[in-house]
């Protein structure tokens, strides 16, 4: 039997199913871009897809410790909508 990959939200440091959580990847060029495939290469952070866990994120600045790059607004602003159930625009 395969196991199913674990991997921690950086809001609630809880262990999930990756397939249950968003990533959020740097690439090779420096981009920030939220991996819905979860296959794309880079560095990756997982969170929740809860609202808590993304304000705790914005609040201690972890994923950019995480990351080690500056995330932009637009970023944050991406992750509020699609786990408020919007549409993912980028």
């Amino acid at each position: 039997m395969k196991s199913v990959p674990q991997r921690t939200c950086m809001g609630c440091n809880s262990k999930k199913d990756k397939k249950d959580l968003i990533r959020i990847v740097k690439n090779n060029k420096n981009e920030i871009i939220v991996d819905k495939t979860g296959k794309q290469d880079g560095r990756g952070a997982y969170i929740c897809n809860k609202a808590e866990c993304l304000d705790k994120v914005i609040k201690s600045k972890r994923l950019e410790r995480v990351l080690e790059t500056k995330i932009s607004d637009e970023v944050y602003s991406n992750l509020k909508d699609l786990i408020n159930g919007g549409e993912f625009i980028g």
